[in-house]
């Protein structure tokens, strides 16, 4: 089956609702205490490393939690998604095509942010605000970094990296989908190593948030027709501009 094609597979759907729902259990059930030990365990683990005899590692970690780093990190997303376009059989409107799916993920990516905002009015600090004495990056370099957010969860970054994931498997198939799985942990660890995120802002919530939300973008026709017709659109506008010689 193509790609593109849309289609409805309500089985898929459903499974992974159920594994959404079963994170939101396990987070819930006052009777478990699963994912407050994973994310002491790591955090007093990770924080531990945060020293000055460690200077490499307290300079990576700085560095990866800088804005230029999200920078970094966009472009190793654009070279996936340019990736992922040329393993596409070419055609007439291949660009277009792959500009359609790109606003579709952008759309989804706003309209997720929003339904969170107001479906989940749940949030909290991050772990190197909830505890005190710990090593903090921004006390041990001398350039701009993060380590704190009085509003951590869910991790945002890990929504839209978990997002992405999921696009590159509905659009440019599992080889694709792999790589960008494992740059969304790698691009996401910053965030935990810095303690600017517990470990379950992004392998409970953002993973949660998307394996009940996107389904029913990707695995419906509704992610399909839309790039399609985002796709028409560009087309559309493409051949009302001039054409240079």
């Amino acid at each position: 089956m193509s790609h593109f094609k849309p289609y409805f597979a309500p089985g898929r759907v459903l499974l992974f609702n159920l594994l959404g729902a079963l994170l939101v259990w396990s987070w819930l059930s006052p009777s478990l205490l699963f994912w407050t030990a994973w994310d002491d365990a790591v955090f007093f683990t990770t924080n531990a490393w945060l020293h000055e005899d460690n200077a490499a590692w307290v300079l990576l970690v700085a560095f990866t939690n800088n804005r230029l780093f999200d920078v970094a990190s966009l472009l190793v997303l654009l070279g996936i998604f340019l990736w992922a376009m040329r393993r596409d059989a070419p055609c007439q409107y291949r660009l277009l095509r792959w500009g359609g799916i790109g606003l579709t993920m952008l759309l989804s990516a706003v309209f997720i942010a929003q339904g969170v905002s107001m479906a989940v009015p749940y949030t909290h600090p991050s772990p190197t605000l909830v505890y005190e004495n710990v090593n903090l990056i921004t006390e041990m370099v001398e350039f701009s970094t993060k380590d704190s957010s009085a509003s951590s969860f869910p991790g945002n970054h890990g929504i839209n990296l978990i997002l992405f994931t999921a696009f590159m498997w509905r659009f440019a198939g599992l080889r694709v989908a792999l790589v960008s799985a494992l740059f969304a942990v790698l691009l996401s660890a910053p965030r935990i190593l810095g303690g600017a995120h517990w470990f379950s802002d992004v392998y409970f919530a953002a993973l949660a948030i998307n394996l009940i939300v996107t389904p029913w973008i990707l695995l419906t026709p509704l992610g399909p027709v839309l790039a399609g017709a985002i796709t028409g659109w560009l087309v559309k506008v493409r051949s009302a501009l001039p054409q240079v010689a």
